[in-house]
């Protein structure tokens, strides 16, 4: 048994539907928790709409390779695409941390799957949602989710804004 934390996020089409699917879908999975929807301004250097964002906790029998299948076959379900690197997308999946039952955290630098996710810690669109959900949370190898929040560009905090239209 191992619990993830997965990163959600979409900005094309129907986005509350995308996500609500793959929470739904989760279930299966062992859905732990979910976070509250955020809209956030896209990341990278692509024009594109802003995104909805959350983050779940699933626990379950898969292994880290397995929550990156799990993902990206949410992701295709979906209809997601991967013609432009950091590019609009229907859904994002990404697997941000993975802990063993025992608490050790599953590290790796394969290209395939790097845990703890590499830009987790400088991303406040994955942390606010995070920290929503679990207030003494700990990002592997960079500390309290609660101080990386606070070591980010304040603007960049702000624009994590609570998306109020979920019904």
């Amino acid at each position: 048994m191992t619990r993830a934390v997965l990163s959600l996020g979409a900005n094309l089409g129907d986005r509350a539907r995308a996500l609500r699917t793959a929470v739904e879908a989760l279930k299966a999975d062992g859905l732990v928790a979910r976070s509250t929807l955020y809209e956030t301004p896209p990341w990278g250097p692509v024009e594109q709409p802003p995104y909805l964002n959350a983050v779940v906790f699933v626990r379950g029998d898969r292994d880290a390779a397995g929550w990156l299948a799990r993902a990206q076959e949410l992701e295709q379900a979906a209809g997601r695409t991967r013609e432009v690197r950091w590019g609009a997308r229907t859904l994002d999946v990404d697997v941000v941390t993975v802990t063993a039952d025992d608490g050790t955290p599953v590290v790796s630098d394969d290209p395939a799957l790097t845990l703890p996710h590499p830009r987790a810690h400088e991303r406040a669109f994955v942390l606010v949602p995070w920290l929503s959900l679990d207030p003494t949370a700990v990002l592997p190898g960079h500390g309290r989710v609660a101080d990386l929040v606070a070591a980010l560009p304040a603007d960049d905090v702000a624009a994590v804004v609570k998306w109020e239209h979920l019904h």
